[in-house]
């Protein structure tokens, strides 16, 4: 076995600063994409924007993350993951300095959409070159370290906006901070964890790759996937403006709150489950998150705030588990040489689903009303859950009708 590829029971200090700079990596992006969530009530009454406004320039992130996933998706694994990292980090702190200077919702558009372009390569080449240090518990890290950083993201700019100076700004002079600290530390002590390999060129064309032996297990999980990211697309650019309508709340912190919670929960979830069947926690995952979005929808229905973050923590672990049994199941199934393309068209999957159904509302809403629309979407979420749910216990049986 090369060199490059290390196992977890003789890990040198290089692979261990590596294993840790590529969670700290990991967690840094999904709390920049996460740390506009609070401030979207404020951009809303500042610049007058529609709701459905919102949900472009959140979709927008989706939108430039796509088109890096299907075209840069797997590019590290041509050219190594360290030099990927290393544009993706001053990418993003290309789009921080955007929104720092925001003068207009055309200024967020950019933002958003240059920080999705640069958050699609990051994910990909920091997952893979998690797995390549880590192959056991490289699934569980790539689960824990989005939800651990939109956690802290979402809840630290709820505070910052809510009691610090300069909203607009200071909390992107923060990330942009650490952004560049990352960079010292690639540049000056990450090693390369993959040999380079030809074809690099060709990598570039827009494509989904997924190698044959994942194609069943990952048809297999999309439901519940297409489920649990459509939750967290919601959570992340309306729930804070369906507080707003359904409690008359409107400080920052809510929001932040809010999404935290269905985070952290998440994150917890992992944890508890981590020494389960990636099946098993498909299941449980599922059946949570149908628990947890009715939940929620009751809290909306009775304008209860403790209801509804009740839901949120119910739905969140669910959330968690079923982004952890996906990854889980999935990810072991490629090759070195494959994880970054099946990465990439997990992630794909996944953030179709987490910018689509959002739109929609968006569009929906001036017409059915917010709440009307969120009890049409929650019911969707909660239909692909339990068909998630169906299938899976139906591939249990079936394997335990052919080992009896």
């Amino acid at each position: 076995m090369s060199s490059l590829h290390i196992g977890s029971e003789s890990r040198p200090p290089r692979s261990r600063a590596t294993l840790a700079f590529a969670a700290a990596g990991l967690t840094t992006v999904f709390a920049a994409s996460s740390a506009p969530t609070p401030l979207y009530r404020l951009y809303q009454d500042h610049w007058s924007m529609a709701p459905v406004m919102l949900t472009v320039i959140f979709a927008l992130y989706a939108l430039g993350m796509l088109v890096a996933l299907l075209t840069v998706g797997s590019l590290s694994d041509h050219i190594g993951r360290k030099r990927v990292i290393l544009g993706s980090l001053i990418l993003n702190l290309a789009s921080l300095a955007l929104f720092m200077v925001a003068t207009s919702p055309h200024w967020l558009i950019g933002a958003r959409l240059l920080q999705g372009f640069a958050t699609g390569i990051a994910v990909t080449a920091l997952g893979a070159q998690l797995l390549d240090v880590e192959r056991q518990r490289g699934p569980m890290i790539n689960a824990i370290a989005p939800l651990t950083g939109m956690a802290l993201g979402a809840l630290g700019s709820g505070i910052l906006v809510a009691y610090a100076p300069a909203p607009f700004e200071l909390v992107y002079g923060l990330l942009a901070l650490v952004y560049a600290v990352q960079v010292v530390v690639v540049m000056a002590w990450i090693p390369e964890t993959v040999a380079p390999r030809p074809g690099a060129w060709a990598s570039l064309r827009p494509q989904i790759v997924v190698p044959a032996r994942a194609r069943t297990m990952l048809l297999t999980i999309t439901p519940a996937n297409i489920a649990i990211w459509a939750l967290g697309g919601f959570y992340l650019s309306l729930m804070p403006s369906l507080i707003r309508t359904a409690t008359g709340l409107t400080s920052p912190m809510i929001g932040g709150v809010v999404v935290a919670a269905l985070t952290l929960s998440g994150g917890i979830a992992i944890l508890a489950l981590r020494l389960r069947h990636s099946r098993q926690i498909l299941m449980i995952g599922t059946t949570v998150l149908s628990l947890g979005v009715a939940v929620t929808l009751w809290g909306v229905h009775r304008h209860s705030i403790p209801w509804m973050l009740a839901g949120t923590l119910i739905a969140g672990f669910g959330w968690g588990g079923g982004f952890f049994g996906s990854m889980r199941a999935v990810m072991p199934l490629a090759e070195a040489h494959e994880r970054g393309a099946l990465l990439a068209a997990l992630y794909v999957e996944s953030y179709l689903a987490f910018s689509l159904p959002a739109i929609a509302v968006g569009f929906a809403a001036p017409l059915l009303g917010l709440e009307a629309a969120s009890y049409i979407y929650g019911g969707a979420v909660i239909v692909l859950s339990l068909i998630s749910l169906a299938a899976a216990m139906a591939a249990h049986r079936h394997e335990r009708l052919c080992t009896a």
